[in-house]
Parts: structure tokens; C-alpha cells; sequence
């Protein structure tokens, strides 16, 4: 009897959460979780992984991950699906966690940060070039809102810029943006843990050398402490979280999903409020209504355009207008049929997606 009950239970809880990823809000909330997670890696950097090895925290946050998931599924790629993993693991993982690294290194956190918030609008150009996505002036005013926010939420007085470091921080948000849309356009057939491992397994092999060459072996001496860091960033901040992620890109549009983002640096913030006790102004409170703002107005759907009644057109009704956004591949919110961050700045209120 209780086996039965509990088996009742287990698939009500399974028939619950596949009910929530089926709609559209909820499946907005439950990708949200990928950013939110990642806004908690700097506290999880700053006091429990050793100091200064953000490049090995990387490798070793995406590659046990991605040999799990490959282990899991038993799915490796087929045909041009060993050059597509390999392109959108360097994308998304082992070219955006390097030059992350090096943004933290010679930037503060928060100018990094305001950096990266310029991906928005980076995913929205580049969607609308490759997918046909429509670029709206509520999405481009949603970007240029979101970096302000941004920039109110983490950037401080007389912070210093560094060439190298603005550039890097912004070739990390052009490659995860790049990652983010040829996500959408490379649908894969295999299940979805599958390429979500695939691509933590490329980035993690592309890192590797580079970690290695730039920091050396990893420390001898792992503590208890580390050990419990590096699980969390293995298991909830890259299996878990770019599963979400992954999910999201495949339900939404690249745009809506790219927004989401700006969640990272608002939980970082909060997180250092509350954890770690650092000030929170009302400067910073109001960038994070503001990037709150702009990403719930970059969710929501455009309005349904009539078809006006004529000749052609007697009797047509909503079968009739649906039947064109069907022809187009679009929904009413621009969305495509759905397909079968890294280190964080030094600062604590640094939080980048990824």
C-alpha cells in the first residue's frame, strides 16, 4: 500500500512539473532558476574554493558535469553533430568562461558586469539576422534599460577601465550571445541532457590546457570546504543549470531567454546583502527594479495582428490567422516551433550569467 502511494505521488509530482514546462510562464520561471543559480557562484568562489583558480573552478564545473550527463544518457553525437558540440561547447563554456577570466582579472566586477549586459541586444541582432526574429523597439529599449540597471546595481565611483579587460568582457558577451542563438537555429535530435553534456564535455576539454598553462596543477591540499564548492558548481551550477538553460533556448525565443540573464547579477547582489553583509543603496535598489523591469517587459508577447475582412478574406476567423503564423513558423510572440556563467567577477555584486 505505501508503495503504491508513494509511486501515486512520484508520478502526480512528474505530471505536475511536465504541466509547468508546457506553459509559457512556466517555463520562463523554471529557466530563470539557470541565472539565479549562477548569481550565487561568487559566493560560493569567495568561501569555499581555493583563491585564485577561477579557470580550474571552470573545468572543473563543466567537465565532470558534462561526462555525467554523457553517462547517463548514453548518447554520444552522430555525423555533424561532433562539430556542432564542439562549436557550441566552445560558445557557450570554454570560450566565454576564458575570456570571463580574464574581464575579472583586469576590470572590477561591476564594469565587467555592465560589459555583459549589452548580450540582450547582442542575441536580438544576431536573432534577427539568422532566425528571421523580429527586432522590436521594446526589446532594444528593454536592452539599453538592463544595462543601465545593471550598471546602477554594481557599478562603483571611479572605477577603473582597462582595454583589454572591456574587450575581453565584451567578446565574452558576443560568443555566449553567438551560443545562445546557433542553440536555437542547431536544434539536435538526441534528449536534451544529452547535448547539454555534450557541450560541458567541449568547453571543459577546450579549458582544460588553458587552465593549465595559466594556473598550473590544481592545489594539492583540497579541503572539505573546496570539495563541497566545486560539487555544488558541478552538479546545480552546470548540470542542472544548463539543462534549464538549454531547455529555455529550446522552448523561447533566444531574446526572451538571453533576458533572463540579467537576473545573475540582481541575485549576486542580493546574496552579498544578505550573506555576506555588504551595503545595498538605494542606487542599487533601484537598477535592480529597473533590470527587473526591462526583462519582465522583454517577456511579454506582442499582440496579435487582424486579418482585415474582404473578398478574400470573407468567413476567415482566428483559424484563418493562425493558419499565416504557421506558414511564417512564428507565434504571436515571434517564438519557432521548439525543437525536439562562468567565474564571477571579483566583486560581490559582480554576478555574470554563466
Amino acid at each position: 500500500m505505501i508503495r503504491h502511494g508513494s509511486s501515486l505521488v512520484n508520478l502526480l509530482a512528474v505530471s505536475y512539473f511536465v504541466l509547468v514546462l508546457r506553459n509559457r510562464i512556466g517555463i520562463i520561471l523554471v529557466t530563470a532558476l539557470a541565472p539565479a543559480v549562477w548569481g550565487t557562484t561568487y559566493l560560493v568562489t569567495t568561501e569555499l574554493l581555493p583563491p585564485g583558480r577561477p579557470l580550474l573552478a571552470g573545468v572543473v564545473r563543466a567537465l565532470p558535469a558534462g561526462l555525467l550527463l554523457v553517462l547517463l544518457t548514453r548518447r554520444l553525437p552522430k555525423g555533424i553533430w561532433w562539430l556542432r558540440a564542439l562549436v557550441l561547447g566552445a560558445l557557450n563554456i570554454g570560450a566565454f568562461f576564458a575570456l570571463l577570466f580574464v574581464a575579472a582579472y583586469r576590470l572590477p566586477g561591476g564594469v565587467a558586469a555592465t560589459v555583459g549586459a549589452v548580450q540582450p541586444l547582442l542575441v536580438a541582432g544576431l536573432a534577427a539576422g539568422l532566425l528571421g526574429e523580429r527586432l522590436t523597439l521594446r526589446t532594444v529599449l528593454s536592452a539599453v534599460a538592463g544595462v543601465a540597471g545593471v550598471s546602477l546595481l554594481v557599478l562603483r565611483a571611479g572605477a577603473r577601465l582597462d582595454g583589454i579587460g572591456v574587450a575581453a568582457a565584451l567578446g565574452g558577451a558576443v560568443v555566449m550571445a553567438a551560443g545562445v542563438v546557433l542553440s536555437k537555429r542547431w536544434v539536435s535530435p538526441a534528449p536534451l541532457l544529452a547535448t547539454t553534456g555534450w557541450q560541458l564535455v567541449a568547453g571543459g576539454l577546450l579549458l582544460l590546457p588553458v587552465a593549465l598553462l595559466v594556473e598550473g596543477p590544481p592545489p594539492a591540499g583540497l579541503t572539505a570546504r573546496n570539495l563541497l564548492g566545486y560539487g555544488y558548481l558541478t552538479i546545480v551550477g552546470a548540470a542542472v543549470a544548463y539543462a534549464l538553460w538549454f531547455r529555455g533556448i529550446r522552448a523561447l525565443t533566444p531574446t526572451s531567454v538571453t533576458f533572463l540573464g540579467l537576473l545573475s547579477p540582481v541575485v549576486a547582489t542580493l546574496v552579498g546583502w544578505l550573506a555576506l553583509g555588504q551595503d545595498l543603496t538605494p542606487a542599487q535598489g533601484l537598477g535592480g527594479a529597473i533590470v527587473l523591469g526591462a526583462l519582465v517587459t522583454a517577456q511579454l508577447r506582442r499582440p496579435e495582428r487582424r486579418v482585415a475582412a474582404g473578398p478574400d478574406h470573407a468567413g476567415a476567423g482566428p483559424d484563418h490567422v493562425g493558419a499565416g503564423r504557421a506558414a511564417t513558423g512564428t507565434g504571436a510572440a515571434g517564438e519557432r516551433p521548439s525543437g525536439g556563467a562562468g567565474t564571477v567577477a571579483r566583486s560581490g555584486a559582480g554576478g555574470l550569467v554563466g
